[in-house]
């Protein structure tokens, strides 16, 4: 006889309840009602009584994961023996598993951790989690039972990185021990019920390669960041939320000599960079007095102080972006950051508010030219309609003129392309015909781009002479030291 048959029968005899008993217990039938699973009942009954019993030691520090695993292993069997239920060996090893998975684990998202397919994973209250599979938004078929539980899974991920969350601090931002992005937020600010968003990392990091090879962007323009990074140019990468800018970073930050000493400066650390030689700083918010905040831009003032050949933030959100650009403009060459953005003019002129936020009064012109003398190149990634993410624009920042800070866009994606049967975008990206000014720069380091590189579609070569070219020399191949 299966637990299903089993607890039927046990319902069934039952005594018939009074009216009033019928009254008073109508909504937790039909709160069971739609449950198929027949563990589902049981499994939450144990769940209770097993966090109950468990307490804080649940979230001790001091225990590693196996002694956590066998004091909930041996709890769990003192709460399945005060239960009735008969069960099967079969029945409760796998309910023992079940409950050990969500109480170590994190419950029903385990399975989409695991998934590779999954890039993000979007969880609000006890209603059906969504995640997103190339770049489109799906409905799944599991959720979490209540919100007490997946509040202890969002305290359980917060914990392991040193944070809370709780009613006086109901936001926060965490990671995974594999580097996957978390954020929580809880009531009273969510009103639905926790929400709890998962941007995964994938095991296996995106190289170059892989990029070229999805389309993002093409082999020339490869090479050419490339000899942008190891020529030590001050670089942006631009975009909006999820877009992967922070992947995008990720991926051009490989380019850095193994040699250089980087540090990286994040919110949550989220790079994983192979060099040898990378000191990685992270910040921290204030605990629960309120007391003992490290921000972002104190880690950048610190980060001048430890000899440091490239330093790289994940991302500018405000008054350290002018500590970034002074850091720039001061010796610290090849520095690389990300902010949100929908296209590079408004990259700068995000910059321009960002400084102002950071509280000192400065005249605009100023702050114009810190960043005018600072960025060297701004690279604009986007999410297009078809669920790819592509690099649109690569732009070079030339100075200021006037009052203007002036842009050069050097590649561009080919909009006018159109679509394929499947919906794909045909479009790659394509040069404008211009030169960058930094090219003499780079060449003087034996970095050295192919003549026709920069050769817009229906430019003829000959037009693009010499007066164009400013005096570069015509190679068929990337020629360069590294």
């Amino acid at each position: 006889m299966s637990l299903g048959d089993r607890l039927n029968q046990a319902g069934a005899e039952l005594p018939e309840p009074t009216a009033l008993t019928v009254m008073t217990h109508q909504p937790m039938e039909e709160s069971v009602k739609p449950t198929a699973d027949p563990f589902s009942v049981l499994k939450s009954r144990s769940r209770e009584a097993l966090f109950a019993r468990l307490g804080n030691r649940l979230f001790d520090p001091n225990l590693s994961e196996r002694d956590l695993a066998g004091l909930v292993t041996k709890e769990l069997a003192a709460v399945l023996e005060a239960e009735a239920t008969a069960l099967t060996d079969d029945e409760r090893e796998e309910l023992v598993g079940e409950l050990c998975a969500d109480v170590l684990g994190h419950g029903p998202i385990d399975q989409l951790l695991a998934d590779p397919d999954v890039t993000e994973i979007m969880v609000s209250g006890t209603t059906p989690i969504y995640v997103e599979r190339s770049g489109r938004l799906h409905k799944t078929d599991v959720h979490y039972m209540t919100e007490e539980h997946l509040r202890q899974v969002i305290e359980r991920i917060v914990s392991r990185v040193g944070r809370r969350v709780d009613e006086s601090s109901p936001m926060v931002d965490a990671r995974l021990p594999d580097g996957s992005r978390v954020n929580a937020i809880v009531p009273p600010l969510a009103v639905d019920g926790p929400a709890l968003t998962i941007r995964k990392f994938a095991k296996k990091a995106l190289t170059i390669e892989d990029l070229v090879s999805n389309n993002s962007v093409s082999r020339e323009v490869a090479d050419f960041l490339e000899g942008c990074v190891r020529g030590k140019l001050n670089i942006l990468v631009s975009g909006g939320t999820g877009t992967g800018k922070t992947t995008l970073l990720n991926i051009v930050s490989s380019f850095i000599p193994s040699d250089e000493r980087i540090v990286t400066i994040e919110d949550a650390v989220e790079l994983r960079l192979h060099q040898d030689h990378v000191i990685r700083l992270e910040s921290r918010p204030p605990n629960i007095e309120g007391k003992g905040a490290i921000a972002i831009r104190d880690l950048v003032r610190n980060a001048l102080r430890m000899r440091p050949d490239r330093i790289i933030v994940g991302e500018v959100r405000s008054g350290e972006a002018l500590d970034m650009l002074q850091a720039m403009n001061t010796g610290h060459e090849g520095s690389l950051s990300t902010l949100h953005a929908n296209a590079p003019r408004d990259a700068l002129s995000r910059l321009e508010t960002m400084v102002l936020m950071g509280g000192i009064e400065l005249p605009i012109r100023a702050i114009r030219e810190q960043i005018a003398s600072a960025i060297d190149l701004i690279i604009q990634i986007s999410r297009m309609r078809d669920g790819s993410r592509r690099i649109t624009k690569v732009s070079e920042v030339n100075g200021l003129e006037g009052e203007i800070i002036t842009l050069t866009d050097l590649f561009e994606f080919d909009m006018g392309a159109g679509m394929d049967d499947q919906g794909k975008f045909l479009g790659k990206l394509k040069a404008n015909g211009l030169r960058p000014q930094f090219g003499e720069r780079l060449e003087d380091q034996g970095i050295i781009f192919p003549s026709d590189l920069f050769i817009g579609p229906g430019i003829a070569e000959k037009d693009f002479d010499a007066a164009v070219l400013g005096g570069w020399p015509s190679n068929d191949k990337v020629e360069a030291s590294w």
